[in-house]
C-alpha cells in the first residue's frame, strides 16, 4: 500500500497509553483517530494525586500532551465515543463508533456560567462518587477538551433552559444528537486500560458495608487537594481526621476465588499512598498487610517507606474487617511472628485487583487465561497497549 493510500490508525482509549501512542504515531507521519468513552481524556492517571514512578501530579505529564494534541493536525479526537463494531483485516478495517451527544459545542470558553446557573447535582464520577458536581460540568480545570458536558437527562427541562440562557457564547445545543461514525482504518491499537475488581465480592472485607473502607482509587481522590476533602485525610463516616490507617494488599488478587494472578502495581501504589499519609497526617499510625511486597526495580522506594516513622509493614493476609465501636477492626495473621492480630484503625484502604478492559471488545483478539491481550507480532493489525497487556506503571 502506498503512503498516499495509507489509512489512519484507530487508537481506542484516551488514557496515558492511548494519548502517547497517538502522538508518537503522528510524529512518525501517521494519521490517527483517538476515541475515548468518557467526556475527557486522561484516563485513570488524570484522577491520581501523584502518579508512579515520577511521584508528581498527573498534569506534569498530561498538560504538555494535551497541548500537543490541540495543535496536532494528524490526530482526530472523539470523546464520549464507543467502538461498537470492527470488521475487515489489516490495512482495511471498518470501525463503527457511536458518539454520544455532549450538548456543549466548540464555542464553550469554560467560563463556568452554565454550572453557576445549574441547580441540579449529580454524583461526581471524577471523585469516585464521594462528592457532588453540577449536572453540567467539567471534571477538573485541566480537562481536555476544555469545555463542559451536560447530563441532559439528570438536569431536566427547567435547568436545561437555565443553562442555555446563561451561556452568552451560544455554546449550549440542547438539540445535539448522537452520531454514528463509519471509519476506515489500517490498524487498531487497543489501549482501553483497566478497572478495579469488584471488591464487594470479597465479602470478608465488607467494602460495601463499612464507609471507612475505601478502594485504592477512592483514596487517590481523598488525598488530592482537588478532591472531595481538599486533600484532608478524613473518614467518610464522620469527617474525623485519621489517626490510624491500614493498607490491605491483594484485595481480590492472588486469590483462587477471585483473581488468581498478581495485579502487579498494587504494592507500589500502596507504598505511594503511605507517602501521602506521612505528608498529610505525619502523626498517624500506618499499617500495611501483605502476602509479600513486590517492588521489582523500585526496591529502594520500598526500603525508604519501610523506614518511615509510624509505619509498620506486616507479612500477613487480612482475614476480615468489621466495625468495633467507632473504629475498624482488622483480623490478620502476622506470619513472621506466628501470631494472630486484631488491629483497630480509623480507615482501611484496599489494594484492589486490576482487570483489563477487554471484555466487550468488538473484534477477535487473542487473550490469556486472565483476559489480558496477547501481543502477536505476526498480527500487524490489532495491537494491544498498556494495561490491557499486563499491569504496568506509567513509565514502563
Amino acid at each position: 500500500m502506498s503512503d498516499a493510500n495509507r489509512k489512519p490508525t484507530l487508537v481506542v482509549g484516551g488514557g496515558m497509553t492511548g494519548i502517547t501512542t497517538a502522538l508518537e504515531l503522528s510524529e512518525m507521519g501517521e494519521d490517527v483517530i483517538l476515541v475515548e468513552k468518557e467526556p475527557f481524556l486522561g484516563g485513570r492517571v488524570a484522577s491520581f494525586t501523584n502518579y508512579f514512578p515520577k511521584l508528581c501530579p498527573p498534569w506534569c505529564g498530561l498538560e504538555i500532551n494535551f497541548k500537543r494534541l490541540k495543535s496536532d493536525p494528524h490526530v482526530t479526537v472523539h470523546t464520549q465515543a464507543k467502538v461498537t463494531k470492527i470488521e475487515g483485516d489489516v490495512g482495511a478495517y471498518k470501525a463503527t463508533v457511536e458518539v454520544a451527544p455532549r450538548y456543549i459545542n466548540e464555542k464553550c470558553t469554560a467560563c463556568g456560567d452554565c454550572a453557576e446557573a445549574c441547580t441540579v447535582e449529580i454524583d461526581d464520577a471524577y471523585n469516585k462518587g464521594m462528592s457532588k458536581t453540577k449536572a453540567v460540568y467539567m471534571s477538573h480545570p485541566m480537562a481536555y477538551p476544555k469545555r463542559y458536558v451536560l447530563d441532559k437527562e439528570a438536569a431536566g427541562d427547567a435547568d436545561c433552559k437555565k443553562i442555555a440562557d446563561a451561556c452568552k457564547y451560544g455554546a449550549v445545543n440542547l438539540d445535539d444528537a448522537a452520531q454514528t461514525l463509519e471509519l476506515e482504518v489500517g490498524q487498531v491499537v487497543w489501549a482501553a486500560g483497566w478497572r478495579n475488581y469488584d471488591v464487594s465480592k470479597v465479602g470478608y472485607l465488607n467494602y460495601d458495608k463499612l464507609p471507612d473502607v475505601l478502594t485504592n482509587l477512592e483514596f487517590e481522590r481523598l488525598a488530592a487537594t482537588s478532591g472531595p476533602t481538599g486533600g484532608k485525610l478524613t473518614r467518610p463516616s464522620d469527617g474525623k481526621e485519621i489517626e490510624s490507617i491500614a493498607f490491605v494488599q491483594c484485595a481480590g488478587s492472588r486469590d483462587v476465588n477471585h483473581l488468581s494472578y498478581c495485579s502487579g502495581v498494587c504494592c507500589l501504589g500502596s507504598l505511594k499512598h503511605i507517602g501521602y499519609v506521612r505528608e498529610k497526617a505525619p502523626n498517624a499510625k500506618v499499617y500495611m498487610f501483605h502476602i509479600d511486597v513486590r517492588a521489582g526495580k523500585y526496591e529502594g522506594f520500598y526500603t525508604q517507606i519501610q523506614g518511615e516513622d509510624n509505619v509498620e509493614i506486616i507479612k500477613g493476609k487480612v482475614a476480615g474487617i468489621y466495625a468495633e465501636g467507632d473504629k475498624l477492626r482488622l483480623q490478620v495473621e502476622d506470619i513472621e511472628a506466628a501470631k494472630a492480630l486484631k488491629v483497630d484503625v480509623d480507615m482501611a484502604v484496599l489494594a484492589t485487583g486490576v482487570v483489563p478492559n477487554t471484555d466487550d471488545m468488538p473484534l477477535e483478539a487473542e487473550k490469556d487465561e486472565f483476559g489480558f491481550l496477547v501481543l502477536d507480532l505476526d498480527n500487524k493489525g490489532i495491537i494491544p497497549a498498556g494495561m490491557v497487556r499486563k499491569p504496568t506503571d506509567v513509565a514502563t
